[in-house]
């Protein structure tokens, strides 16, 4: 997966605007008192692009449209319809809202509610703010949709003129696609309906031979580019007709605009390329009537839903503690290695608290353990399932223990790291280089790999785990032992 272009100055910068409530208007927290499959679950809005993720059924759009409702522009009946047959459960269903208004009140923050109560939804005075949504319907092929229908008629007679997209959106649109959409054109079709016609090789074609994705993402973004400051945009599915590297791309546009335009967006989505450029802050996991907050891969959270096909889930932090704790597994356990999973799940409270919630469940049907880092505040219980790394900070502990006996491990370090039997002094010097002079223990293998010859990040640090696994063959073994145990008892 190709790295976010999104700064990390910039997601730190929006971060801060967010908890300074440095915004005209703003959706800061929502309390789900009960809407579906929630009761009393609380998601906070802490950077300005927020994902939903979760398995289907799991209230993704659910907590989508608690967000859009409330505001004036979003019916509630939009997102939770009353059927008939079925609803009953839907009386007492109430949402409230922490908003910054600085209409309402320029110096502190403002307080909302809805609720469905006598078979409607009421709403005490609901506060107004631009708000766009994007369903899934905006993939229908055009040539599916009733409104284009007279275009294909022999008789019909087209009088408005065609015009170039406008040139902001043609930009942005382009970085997304990644081709070229200058010459694209579009016309009125009355009843704010519109027609696109694109362009290719000198010839022109309908909107009629668009793909889904193409046409959707120009007219999202022609509205987002048109939306007033401080407006609001959800989106399902964002990746829905986009390949995935145009999926990350809107992401990091939707960034682009918070910090361009103040704009707050939320989507669902069921792609790790959606949540590449986002920090841990933005990604809300739905689960089982419970939203939990940090970077979840759609992997690691098929097996936090207990999706999962072998005898044993392993937790852990980050994906630092993941590489770690597989490659000490997969040399110390052989063919037993395959009955496992190690996922991460952003953080170690997360990483306990999913292991528990598993060890609790008598309808998962397998085991898990959870592996925490050396410098994690939660504790150790080994009867528990809890288990702990060693060292303190986890990427300082690795890369020390292996610099420590550099002349010993030298020649096999250089040759891992795909440099030739020549580069070891030039390895030597970069290593004890790298550690004195970096201020972030995270970026320690990605700094050695720019020193020593832009070596990819995941090759350096793969080089120092399988040295480090042979150095430490005592905590290994007793690690791989109680895995091995767990396994044995299935």
């Amino acid at each position: 997966m190709e790295k976010s272009e999104i700064r990390e100055s910039t997601k730190i910068q929006l971060l801060d605007k967010v908890r300074k409530s440095d915004y005209g208007k703003y959706l800061l927290k929502a309390n789900i008192g009960k809407v579906r499959g929630f009761n009393d679950e609380s998601i906070s809005f802490d950077f300005p692009v927020t994902a939903l993720i979760g398995p289907n059924g799991s209230g993704k759009s659910s907590v989508l449209g608690v967000a859009g409702c409330a505001y004036k522009p979003i019916k509630p009946g939009l997102f939770f319809p009353k059927s008939a047959i079925g609803d009953e459960s839907m009386s007492g269903w109430r949402a409230e809202y922490e908003l910054v208004d600085k209409m309402l009140n320029p110096k502190q923050t403002v307080r909302r509610t809805s609720s469905f109560r006598q078979a409607k939804w009421v709403r005490g005075e609901v506060a107004d703010r631009n708000v766009f949504f994007f369903g899934i319907e905006r993939t229908v092929p055009a040539g599916e949709k009733a409104k284009y229908k007279k275009l294909m008629r022999s008789t019909y007679v087209h009088k408005n003129s065609l015009e170039k997209l406008d040139s902001r959106v043609a930009r942005q649109v382009e970085h997304i696609l990644g081709k070229p959409v200058t010459d694209f054109e579009i016309t009125d079709l009355g009843h704010d309906d519109s027609f696109l016609v694109g362009h290719s090789g000198g010839s022109r074609y309908s909107e009629f031979h668009f793909g889904a994705g193409e046409s959707s993402i120009i007219r999202m973004i022609a509205e987002i580019e048109s939306a007033p400051e401080n407006s609001m945009i959800l989106i399902e599915e964002i990746e829905n007709g986009l390949h995935p590297v145009a999926t990350r791309r809107m992401v990091e546009y939707l960034i682009e605009v918070a910090s361009r335009k103040s704009i707050q967006s939320i989507f669902t989505t069921h792609s790790d390329y959606a949540l590449s450029p986002l920090p841990n802050e933005a990604i809300w996991a739905c689960i089982d009537g419970k939203l939990r907050q940090g970077k979840l891969s759609v992997d690691s959270l098929r097996a936090v839903s207990g999706r999962v096909d072998k005898k044993l889930a392993i937790f852990v932090e980050d994906e630092f503690a993941k590489h770690w704790v597989d490659t000490i597994l997969r040399e110390k356990l052989q063919s037993d290695y395959e009955q496992i999973e190690v996922h991460a799940v952003a953080g170690d409270g997360n990483a306990v608290a999913t292991h528990r919630a598993h060890a609790a469940n008598p309808a998962i049907n397998f085991s898990s353990l959870c592996v925490i880092d050396g410098d994690s505040r939660q504790t150790e219980d080994v009867e528990d399932g809890i288990l702990r790394l060693p060292g303190g900070q986890p990427e300082l502990t690795v890369y020390e223990s292996i610099k420590g006996q550099l002349n010993e491990n030298l020649a096999v370090l250089t040759v891992s790291c795909q440099r030739a039997p020549e580069a070891q002094d030039l390895v030597f010097r970069a290593v004890n280089e790298v550690i004195s002079t970096n201020r972030d223990p995270h970026l320690l293998f990605i700094q050695l790999g720019i020193k020593i010859g832009f070596i990819p990040e995941s090759i350096v640090r793969g080089a120092f785990f399988a040295l480090w696994v042979r150095q430490n063959n005592e905590y290994c073994g007793k690690l791989a032992k109680v895995v091995k145990t767990k396994l044995d008892s299935q």
